[in-house]
């Protein structure tokens, strides 16, 4: 481990990231590496529940609006990017904050990557014919039929990620889960302290209800139409995501407004469940309540040997 020690905060969407994450970054002296597979999306601001200018301006963020919607942004590119972010920090001699809910970008950062055949343009092309025309239920029993591991591990909603280890497991004639069984993941690069925020279920729950109507009333519909407007097709990457896929059925009268929102509830609370129960795998994670900011300074002060903040 020769890099720079990172402080990680992670947890599920809504539990309190953003604000705890900004009061370690401006205590601790350091800066915040985004982990959001939305936040990296220019133009996908309130759905995405991009820190504001405001937030931005207390501490600086890095890893947001870093792709266009329309563009396929992969847990390895998020890797290389967020490696050049941690090294630029260290190197003005700042501490890095890696913090978000998208628990493979974390790892893909820690760990790396899965060695896999060079992406084949065609097939991936065929695969994603295929998925608009037989659907994610029938496309995800493909992977299952070829790669079992792989296909209990991914929701059958992950477009992405379903498609991709799919793609590997035909390429290749290997499962993709071998792949990565292989590489083992065991051997960080970064020496950290992994965070992570827990609420009550009920609590968590009224928050995602809470956060969603104001994102529907805040103009997550506008910001779509202005999206669609602008030349970015309905079946964008970007647009394929919580809240925004919604907003996109909406526009295509496909929804009703309130019907909208109520599958964006519902959907983001099952999100929320598959954040959970990958962070709760990972070991060595430290919970904590938001609400405890002075038991987690004294754990992130502890593990960075630092007087910072005090």
């Amino acid at each position: 481990m020769s890099g720079p020690p990172l402080v990680i905060l992670a947890g599920p969407t809504a539990v309190g990231k953003t604000g705890l994450a900004i009061e370690l970054a401006r205590t601790l002296g350091g800066e915040i590496v985004g982990a959001d597979s939305v936040q990296v999306y220019r133009g996908l601001d309130i759905g995405s529940a991009k820190p504001t200018p405001t937030e931005q301006a207390q501490a600086r963020h890095h890893l947001i609006d870093m792709a266009d919607p329309s563009e396929e942004f992969s847990a390895a590119r998020y890797a290389k990017l967020a490696g050049e972010a941690v090294a630029d920090i260290a190197g003005r001699d700042r501490r890095v904050l890696v913090t978000g809910g998208t628990g493979l970008y974390i790892k893909a950062l820690l760990y790396g990557l899965a060695p896999a055949p060079p992406a084949d343009p065609k097939l991936r092309a065929r695969l994603r014919k295929e998925w608009e025309v037989q659907g994610a239920a029938e496309m995800h029993q493909r992977l299952a039929d070829v790669d079992p591991a792989s296909a209990r591990r991914l929701h059958p909603n992950d477009r992405q990620r379903v498609l991709r280890a799919l793609e590997v497991s035909l390429a290749s004639g290997r499962p993709f889960s071998a792949r990565q069984e292989a590489h083992g993941f065991k051997q960080p690069r970064y020496d950290h302290l992994y965070l992570g925020l827990e609420r009550t279920r009920e609590e968590l729950n009224q928050r995602i209800e809470v956060r969603a109507r104001q994102m529907w009333d805040g103009g997550l519909l506008n910001e779509v139409e202005a999206l669609l407007s602008g030349g970015v097709p309905p079946s964008a990457p970007g647009l394929r995501t919580l809240g925004y896929r919604q907003a996109v059925a909406v526009h295509r009268g496909e929804m009703e407004p309130e019907e909208g929102l109520m599958n964006m509830i519902k959907k983001t609370k099952a999100y929320a469940k598959r954040q959970l129960t990958w962070f709760r795998g990972v070991k060595g994670i430290n919970w904590h309540r938001p609400q405890d900011l002075e038991g987690i300074l004294a754990k992130a002060r502890d593990f960075l040997g630092s007087d910072r903040g005090k």
